[in-house]
């Protein structure tokens, strides 16, 4: 099994997105105050190219406004309301960047998952400039971001543009040569739906030398049950309901 991992056990899913609006600075500073030392959030790009927080392609769910995230520039996505939908509390809480994320998670020293979340048809573009961005934003720090996805275009364009970094195939099904594909992409982790992962999985992902991570967790049963296979990272909802310390 891979040796170093700086990796926390406990993840806060979308900063702690069910609290706060996710894939937002208030969302990450709600998963801090539960004592959360790592995120996972979404990131993809902006029309010029700028890497910004946000799960969906289109930006209806989470701002209100109509069509596709990725076809606006970022002058125009900075300005969107983030917050409302969520509850009144957060009315006008904006889209973060890459870099202004970067910025909070260093300064407290906190752990990342970045799952790159292309819009379709720029799988490879959106790994190869997140990739870039990671590498220029965490410059000479002692921990980068963990780069996932489910695009296996992404992960490999991440890899082509900074070979150092970590990354972990995200995957909703089991087909029979998942673990393959991971190791050909040369990850270092398996991310699966939890309701994907036994403990003959998490045995056989470590006989690969692979990290086994799971989404989304939220019953504490559960998260016992995998705990004690042995896995690795556990991203979860729930964080008013599960310690992370």
């Amino acid at each position: 099994m891979t040796q170093d991992w700086p990796y926390p056990l406990w993840i806060a899913h979308r900063g702690a997105g069910l609290l706060a609006p996710e894939n937002t600075l208030a969302a990450f500073r709600m998963g801090a105050r539960y004592g959360y030392r790592a995120f996972e959030c979404d990131v993809k790009l902006s029309a010029d190219d700028v890497p910004f927080l946000m799960h969906d392609a289109g930006l209806e769910r989470t701002t209100g406004e109509a069509g596709l995230a990725g076809a606006r520039r970022w002058d125009e996505l900075s300005r969107l309301d983030a917050g409302s939908w969520h509850s009144r509390l957060y009315a006008g809480e904006p889209l973060p960047s890459l870099k202004a994320v970067a910025t909070f998670l260093q300064r407290n020293g906190f752990a990342l998952d970045l799952e790159i979340k292309p819009t379709p048809g720029l799988e490879a573009h959106t790994g190869a400039v997140v990739a870039s961005e990671v590498v220029r934003l965490w410059h000479g720090q002692p921990q980068v971001p963990l780069l996932s996805s489910f695009q296996p275009e992404s992960l490999r364009a991440a890899f082509d543009t900074a070979p150092k970094l970590p990354r972990a195939l995200l995957v909703d099904t089991l087909p029979a040569d998942t673990i393959d594909r991971a190791l050909q992409l040369r990850c270092v982790a398996l991310i699966t739906n939890h309701k994907l992962m036994d403990a003959a999985l998490v045995a056989r992902i470590h006989a690969a030398g692979l990290r086994a991570m799971v989404y989304t967790v939220n019953e504490p049963q559960r998260a016992q049950e995998l705990r004690a296979w042995g896995i690795d990272g556990l991203v979860t909802d729930a964080v008013d309901r599960f310690s992370p310390l």
